[in-house]
């Protein structure tokens, strides 16, 4: 029982480590004994932002660098002929191209000291796990519209990042299942938990940031403060939270598709999920494609072996792109945000 605890003890410090150095925390593949990922962080924020005509790309790597690379993903794109593909498939593809790309620590917090502090931040040379599965849904759907044009990837990153798409640290989607509901209400994603037999956890609440206030430079700002926890409330007053129980992933491989996007669920205080990524399909192999602090982008072969592989991990939450009929043009000033 003590070593439990001493375990359960570790996970949690790994969690605020991560969750200062990243607005959304994500872990690496624990190398003993079991191999697996933790992670760790979420939440919302940012009462000032600059209106949408005059919103610029955090320069870090300069734009023009970062729209090179994005210039060479269109290309890829095109030539595996990815606009033919359902959106998952491509999803996956997309995914793959970036394998071996490093993980990254706290990619959008790297503008505080620049004003304003909170910045639209388009990074394509290396990822923490939210950002990839932000990035390569981003990227997808520019393919998917016929556009390839990153003026409309960095706009489709905003919307999907930001509540009602306006930048802002409180209006950062940093818990991520609030992420996907936003996403849901765009027409872009649907939350298929329930659907594919997920089980519901009525106690579950959100508070982690406001709980560790100090491990978020931004939440210095009482102002910045106050808001993570109305948003908090919010989210406690209308998220329902349903996850695959990490004992039976393996029974739904069935319903999973390629491109899917996963986030693994959490028995950590305030917290929703710790880790996300991409199912990976292949032949008859099931597993994740993300971003980890071992390794970069890769592909953990076997889903439910790398969730049970973390003690924090209690199952996974899982939503399907299904770009189409209902996109709207802007996020929903309804719901959780």
């Amino acid at each position: 029982m003590n070593a439990f605890l001493a375990r359960r003890r570790l996970v949690l410090v790994f969690a605020l480590l991560l969750a200062s150095a990243a607005a959304a925390g994500c872990t690496g593949d624990a190398q003993s004994p079991t191999a697996g990922d933790s992670t760790a962080a979420p939440s919302p924020a940012a009462p000032t932002m600059p209106p949408p005509d005059s919103v610029t790309v955090a320069d870090i790597p300069p734009d023009d660098v970062t729209n090179e690379r994005f210039r060479r993903v269109m290309h890829f794109a095109r030539r595996a002929n990815l606009a033919e593909r359902p959106p998952g498939q491509a999803i996956q593809a997309l995914g793959r191209y970036f394998l071996g790309r490093p993980y990254l620590v706290g990619p959008l917090d790297q503008t505080l000291d620049q004003n304003p502090p909170e910045q639209l931040v388009c990074r394509l040379d290396g990822f923490d796990c939210f950002t990839f599965d932000e990035a390569v849904l981003a990227l997808v759907r520019t393919v998917d519209d016929g556009s390839y044009s990153y003026d409309k990837y960095k706009d489709y990153t905003r919307r999907l990042r930001y509540r009602n798409g306006e930048i802002g640290y409180c209006n950062r989607q940093h818990y991520y299942t609030a992420f996907v509901k936003q996403a849901e209400e765009q027409g872009v994603l649907k939350n298929i938990t329930r659907q594919i037999g997920g089980r519901r956890n009525p106690d579950k609440r959100y508070g982690f940031m406001s709980a560790h206030r100090g491990e978020y430079p931004q939440l210095e700002s009482d102002s910045l403060y106050l808001c993570i926890q109305q948003v908090e409330k919010r989210l406690n007053r209308t998220m329902d939270y349903y996850y695959v129980p990490q004992d039976s992933i393996r029974a739904v491989y069935g319903k999973l598709k390629a491109g899917d996007l996963i986030s693994t669920a959490t028995d950590i205080d305030g917290l929703d999920v710790t880790h996300t990524g991409l199912v990976y399909k292949k032949a008859d192999t099931t597993g994740l494609l993300h971003a980890s602090t071992s390794g970069g982008v890769k592909i953990s072969p076997d889903l439910q072996r790398y969730v049970q592989g973390v003690d924090s991990q209690i199952g996974i939450i899982v939503a399907r792109p299904v770009f189409g009929e209902g996109e709207s043009e802007s996020a929903s000033a309804s719901g959780t945000r």
